[in-house]
């Protein structure tokens, strides 16, 4: 069943949810366009009026495209995405969706997502996904990985350094276990210092809640050791970076039978999988602006070989069966998985972006163009008639504005209010005086 449409979600009185469990607090919480995590504090005496009114911003204090002048922004917390913190049972964590003048803010990523949720219901598609998040377990000065002894060139799944930091992922893992997500591995992954969990696929709401609570929690346990948790897409040039791949499927409204399944399909995919992927495939150059929101995104993308060998990130706008040389790969019978995004992109945003190119691909009839069964990292250079990644964000952002279809599927509010606060980051970026540059033009 749909994450929203259950109705005693809905109905979810969170003054007794608070009386039932203990609950003094709850964190209203919102994520702006940026992807950092806004929330109120709310003693649990004053969550009623909080969830029939919503909790008060300022929105220009934090990304997004207001004023001073813009009247208070109100956080309406979601009852069906409650948690009660593991680490701390006397707090709740709520989601929040954005409202201000008593309507929905239109470039607020939750409801970005909602809305484009609601289009794909209303054609009979109920998205679902799963997320793998990378990052990196450091020293508090976020310039130095947590285990001095993790030196290994091939550190993926290194038995002991995953044992060195079992304090740390056994317990992020407990929590897992604890709220119900159905955690079923966890590894040190290709760079010294990293590391990888996964959780079950849901609906792609209940995903990007989890995906936003899951990044609050790591970094949360992390600080309770002593140490950084960073999701940031390449904090160390030699290492490979972070990403985030995302397993897309797609079901009925009972959740039971994948349209993108087709049993006769050497690949598994039915046509409606085709489109879909061929949406994902036509709008790559311009979505990686919000797969890849950073500056730093583009070190990942476009990477050198790394100490282990590989990079495990795309640069070409490409897909495959069963291979993690290309940006999409089909590792199985209906689904794929898009490796483009990394560890900065926005929970909300990246599910939403998923779904509006999916469903243009839909609308279009879209083809995905010719599998390739190459290796990529050894051949990339025979393909020379399939689009590169962009090489920064500026480009990115650029391919993005350039997109018609894709901003009217997300929104034209949210697509102008994204280009403009990013063109900006972007700005302050360029602005920057770098030590490469004193290194490099100091004595010209």
């Amino acid at each position: 069943m749909p994450y929203d449409s259950n109705p005693l979600a809905q109905e979810r009185d969170l003054a007794a949810v608070a009386k039932e469990r203990g609950i003094r607090y709850f964190m209203i919480s919102y994520t702006d366009l940026f992807g950092y995590q806004r929330a109120k504090l709310v003693p649990a005496a004053a969550i009623a009026d909080m969830q029939k009114d919503g909790a008060g911003f300022a929105g220009f204090a934090t990304w997004l495209d207001l004023t001073p002048a813009h009247p208070d922004l109100f956080a309406v917390p979601d009852p069906a995405s409650f948690v009660q913190l593991p680490w701390n049972r006397e707090v709740g964590w709520v989601a929040a969706d954005l409202v201000m003048d008593e309507k929905p803010v239109d470039q607020a990523p939750r409801v970005v997502l909602k809305k484009l949720r609601k289009q794909a219901a209303d054609k009979g598609l109920y998205v679902k996904t799963g997320v793998e998040c990378e990052f990196f377990l450091t020293k508090p000065c976020g310039t130095l990985i947590s285990d001095d002894a993790d030196r290994a060139a091939k550190s993926c799944y290194d038995q002991q350094a995953l044992m060195r930091r079992y304090d740390v992922i056994s317990e992020i893992c407990d929590h897992m276990l604890d709220l119900g997500w159905g955690p079923y591995q966890n590894d040190h992954e290709d760079a010294n210092g990293q590391f990888e969990m996964n959780w079950g696929f849901d609906d792609s709401l209940v995903t990007a809640d989890r995906h936003a609570f899951f990044k609050f929690m790591a970094r949360s346990v992390a600080e309770k050791h002593g140490l950084r948790a960073t999701f940031m897409p390449k904090p160390f040039l030699g290492l490979t970076g972070s990403g985030c791949h995302a397993h897309i499927s797609v079901w009925d409204e009972t959740g039971t039978s994948n349209k993108f399944h087709d049993p006769h399909d050497e690949m598994g995919l039915s046509k409606e999988g085709y489109h879909f992927l061929g949406g994902i495939m036509r709008h790559a150059e311009a979505l990686s602006a919000i797969t890849n929101p950073t500056v730093n995104s583009y070190k990942r993308i476009n990477a050198p070989r790394t100490v282990s060998g590989a990079t495990w990130a795309p640069n070409t706008v490409t897909w495959t069966g069963n291979n993690r040389t290309h940006m999409v790969r089909v590792p199985g019978k209906g689904r794929f998985e898009l490796r483009l995004p990394d560890g900065a992109a926005n929970p909300y945003l990246l599910q939403a972006v998923i779904i509006a190119a999916g469903l243009n691909g839909i609308n279009k009839s879209a083809d995905p163009g010719k599998r390739l069964d190459i290796d990529m990292y050894q051949l990339g250079h025979t393909v020379t008639d399939a689009p590169k990644l962009p090489l920064n964000l500026l480009d990115a952002l650029r391919n993005f504005d350039k997109d018609q279809e894709l901003k009217e599927m997300l929104g034209t509010e949210f697509a102008d209010a994204y280009v403009k606060l990013k063109t900006s980051e972007w700005n302050s970026y360029a602005s920057h005086l770098t030590q490469w540059e004193r290194d490099n033009t100091l004595d010209i």
